[in-house]
């Protein structure tokens, strides 16, 4: 049986790990739910993933959130976070940037049937995407006391993430995916389809579903779940229109499961720390407390 470190989250104490498992190749911050991806090269590792990962998300005059599962333009619009500014950008349209209100009175908005409080982030943000998705629309921010725990086998942490705190997804898998689907339709698949988190290199297909606790950089992770995937994956990440079925199609040949098909998986972030393109993905070493309890 696979032994590992016995953390709390969030208790912010790292060993030197074992056996290097992979390495990273490439690491995307999604600032909007629904929103392109901003790559960086390096990021601190908050309880709830990736720092200012899934920290905004655009909702509806009713306070429910949007995705591409029915607003599909979403992926069009190219949020950049820094510091205490966040740019919104889209082809064709002016950039907005906005000053982000990290307090204030408070929202209630609606994800997946629960209700949550939110900072609203303003009229220039809000009038931005309305024009952008062709919706009334707003944008909403995370608050100081966000709490929004996340299921699986090591529940954990999230901004408006659906579920997980990070998404790892092999350049095996993908590449594997995308010769598979080009074999049927002619066409390859773009990795930016399955919007990763970490993108991992130098390890098999799919080593991110047999693992437990690892190192990540300074980072301490524990396998979660696989990702259950929708129809988002079949929208067009630079266009913003659908052009299904592919690749669901292609994955439920061979990556079907009772919960639908699954592709990367996610990972709750026991301890927080920081991570870099390069690091290595490494074993959880065996505390002597462990050792001595089989």
């Amino acid at each position: 049986m696979t032994r590992w470190l016995a953390h709390g989250v969030g208790s912010g104490m790292v060993e030197e790990g074992g056996r290097p498992i992979a390495r990273i190749a490439s690491l995307t911050v999604f600032p909007i739910k629904g929103c392109a991806g901003m790559a960086v090269d390096r990021r601190e590792v908050t309880t709830t993933g990736l720092a200012g990962d899934r920290q905004f998300m655009v909702i509806g005059p009713d306070g429910r959130f949007k995705t591409q599962r029915r607003r599909p333009l979403l992926a069009t619009v190219r949020p950049h976070l820094d510091g205490d500014r966040l740019t919104l950008a889209a082809d064709g349209r002016e950039q907005c940037s906005v000053d982000i209100v990290r307090d204030g009175p408070r929202r209630q908005v609606e994800i997946f049937g629960k209700d949550h409080p939110a900072l609203d982030q303003g009229e220039d943000a809000a009038d931005w995407l309305s024009d952008v998705l062709g919706v009334e629309s707003r944008l909403v921010g995370v608050t100081p006391e966000h709490h929004r725990p996340t299921d699986g086998l090591v529940p954990g942490l999230s901004g408006w993430a659906d579920s997980g705190s990070l998404l790892l997804l092999s350049r095996a898998a993908a590449d594997d995916l995308s010769d598979r689907a080009a074999e049927r339709t002619g066409e390859p698949l773009p990795l930016e389809r399955f919007r990763a988190n970490v993108v991992l290199t130098d390890c098999a297909a799919h080593a991110e579903d047999s693992l437990d606790r690892v190192l990540l950089g300074s980072t301490h992770l524990a396998f979660s779940k696989q990702a259950v995937r929708c129809a988002v994956v079949t929208v067009d990440q630079g266009t913003g229109e659908r052009a299904g079925p592919e690749p669901l199609e292609t994955l439920a040949t061979y990556r079907l499961t009772d919960k639908g098909v699954v592709f990367g998986a996610k990972y709750t972030v026991l301890a927080p720390g920081e991570v870099a393109v390069g690091d290595e993905l490494r074993e959880a070493p065996v505390t002597s407390r462990e050792a001595a309890d089989p």
